[in-house]
């Protein structure tokens, strides 16, 4: 069972609040984000992965199957395509952080660069 399930008893399609996110992300979920490396490098969220959604097909596998993905964009579109993308690989406990980093920035949470 992954830890969205776990923690907050959603299916694991669900988008989540930034706060949820980031309690995710503390309790081992895979912070994956699908934006370009220009705007990965500018602000991020601590730990997370870059893949930029355009690269996830050839790339995928650096995402782990056995936890929970929190799927990162700057607003959601990118991250729920990415979400497609990865549950027709096989994928299943995905999560898209609801109003990307733009939601994550003005919850005033951490980031790194």
């Amino acid at each position: 069972m992954g830890l969205l399930k776990t923690l907050f008893g959603r299916p694991t399609e669900d988008a989540v609040t930034p706060a949820a996110a980031a309690e995710l992300v503390k309790a081992g979920a895979f912070a994956l984000d699908v934006r370009t490396p220009g705007e990965f490098s500018a602000g991020r969220i601590p730990g997370a992965h870059n893949i930029p959604v355009d690269r996830l097909k050839g790339r995928a596998s650096e995402a782990p199957r056995d936890r929970t993905v929190v799927v990162i964009c700057l607003s959601g579109h990118r991250s729920r395509m990415a979400i497609g993308q990865l549950r027709a690989l096989g994928y299943t406990d995905l999560v898209n952080l609801s109003g990307g980093m733009m939601a994550w920035r003005a919850a005033g949470l951490p980031m790194e660069r």
